[in-house]
């Protein structure tokens, strides 16, 4: 994709967020006004022109967005690093079918940048585990993960 600006995520890109994985996001922090970023897992984008993400109810991250819904979120994929830009919404204060209170954010994508530095690539992309009991850790993401779909 080098250096062009897309208005939605590529063929390519949309599969990488239609499954939880490690990314960043960007917001505007609303007492501070500069960035504030974040990790998160819970992603998944219903099309090229939307990604959604699952975070606490009580997180910074809603505090942020219910006052600029501005965001940025950096995904790292593909042999390089995206941008992904566009404007935050909470559908969902509390996820239907998830134990946790989860709020659900859609992002309308209005930019995807490859910004990677020139002349390199990801060898590796970001890895992670669940410190916690893996079946009850596959048991949420699954209830996550299938509420963001049928939002």
């Amino acid at each position: 994709m080098g250096n062009q600006v897309e208005p939605k995520l590529t063929e390519e890109l949309l599969p990488l967020l239609q499954s939880e994985r490690f990314v960043t996001i960007a917001t505007v922090d609303h007492e501070t006004g500069t960035p504030n970023v974040n990790a998160i897992s819970w992603v998944f984008a219903p099309t090229q022109e939307k990604v959604r993400f699952a975070v606490d109810n009580r997180s910074r991250i809603i505090e942020n967005i219910n006052n600029h819904s501005g965001v940025t979120l950096n995904l790292i994929g593909n042999g390089s690093t995206y941008s992904i830009v566009g404007d935050a919404t909470v559908i969902k204060e509390k996820m239907d079918d998830v134990p946790l209170k989860l709020a659900l954010v859609e992002i309308n994508i209005k930019e995807v940048r490859d910004v990677m530095f020139y002349g390199s690539r990801i060898a590796v992309e970001p890895k992670y585990e669940k410190t916690y009991d893996a079946n009850a850790a596959a048991k949420l993401d699954s209830q996550v993960m299938d509420s963001m779909k049928k939002a």
